[in-house]
């Protein structure tokens, strides 16, 4: 490895990915599951949009929000693989330092921006369940399209000092990032200054940003299920809590391991590296693939279309 990579330096022009450490040699392998997942996430993604697009009946509050979701999962899915694939197949392990700086942003803010989603998925399933007379007048196009607004500017405003102060610390220890993505805790690790501001500043966005939507969404549901339980019958309780089920799956795929992973990146010295950088790829990775899978087949609207779209298809090229 040549000299640059170790010796001091104040402000690196390109910082080094190395993938996933103690397993380089198992690289190959490994990008053919990512490229798998990366390829199942873009194509679910964009037909969940397609589908809703051309279907007028979708065009309700819980669809525009999974149009949210799934816009958000795509950029989430291309802001992380397409390096990490060229790490693998290419060994392609410079990444300019400004360009390192814009994938930490992208991911951090889709990240923020998917919780917010959820939070707000959670507020449509409870006017629905709760308040279902007055769904439609709660939920206004103009209400939604406030709402989505709202987590954007959460989202971008919220991690915008992570770029600003990973921008002004000084880099003189080296540039090699032991990850296969500009992750926040790894650059700022690399810097050759008191950093704890960033530190604080990261378990105060995953503290007061995330517990306060798995609080909401807690809040939320709690109401949902007084009001399941309160129908009069079986199949009543059943049928409305088959409406929540795709939800609280795409919750669970998506905070649980997020929260492992931040708090392992911080206080989990003894658990090994590799395993860990898997279970924060596996965080960024799965959820973008799962949720299109959750709510197609869990939702009949989104499943009933994509089945006549293809015996559509078929039926045409038999013709």
């Amino acid at each position: 490895m040549s000299d640059s990579n170790t010796t001091s330096f104040t402000n690196p022009s390109t910082f080094i990915l190395l993938g996933i450490p103690g397993l380089e040699e198992a690289h190959g392998w490994i990008s053919i599951p990512f490229c798998t997942i990366y390829t199942i996430a873009v194509l679910g993604n964009i037909t969940i949009l397609f589908i809703v697009k051309r279907e007028p009946s979708l065009h309700v509050p819980m669809y525009y929000f999974l149009c949210m979701l799934a816009i958000t999962d795509l950029g989430l899915s291309m802001s992380t693989l397409p390096k990490m694939l060229a790490i693998f197949w290419f060994n392609s392990r410079d990444i300019n330092f400004s360009a390192c700086l814009a994938q930490m942003y992208f991911i951090h803010c889709f990240l923020v921006m998917e919780s917010g989603i959820f939070m707000a998925m959670a507020f449509d399933r409870y006017i629905a369940i709760c308040h279902p007379l007055r769904h439609s007048t709660i939920l206004t196009n103009g209400v939604i399209a406030k709402i989505n607004l709202a987590v954007l500017l959460r989202s971008s405003m919220l991690v915008l000092p992570y770029l600003l102060l990973a921008r002004q610390w000084p880099y003189c220890k080296t540039n090699i990032i032991p990850h296969t993505y500009c992750e926040h805790m790894a650059v700022v690790k690399l810097a050759c200054t008191d950093t704890r501001i960033s530190s604080y500043y990261g378990l105060f966005v995953v503290f007061c940003v995330f517990c306060l939507d798995v609080l909401l969404i807690a809040v939320s549901y709690t109401q949902i299920l007084k009001a399941i339980f309160s129908l009069p019958t079986k199949d009543a309780r059943v049928k409305t809590f088959g409406t929540c089920i795709s939800h609280l799956c795409a919750i669970l795929s998506f905070y649980i391991p997020g929260f492992f992973s931040s708090l392992t990146y911080r206080f989990g010295s003894t658990v090994p590296l590799h395993f860990h950088i898997l279970i924060a790829n596996m965080y960024l990775l799965v959820p973008p693939m799962l949720n299109p899978i959750i709510y197609g087949v869990r939702t009949k609207q989104i499943w009933g279309r994509v089945l006549w779209l293809f015996a559509h298809k078929k039926t045409k090229n038999f013709s």
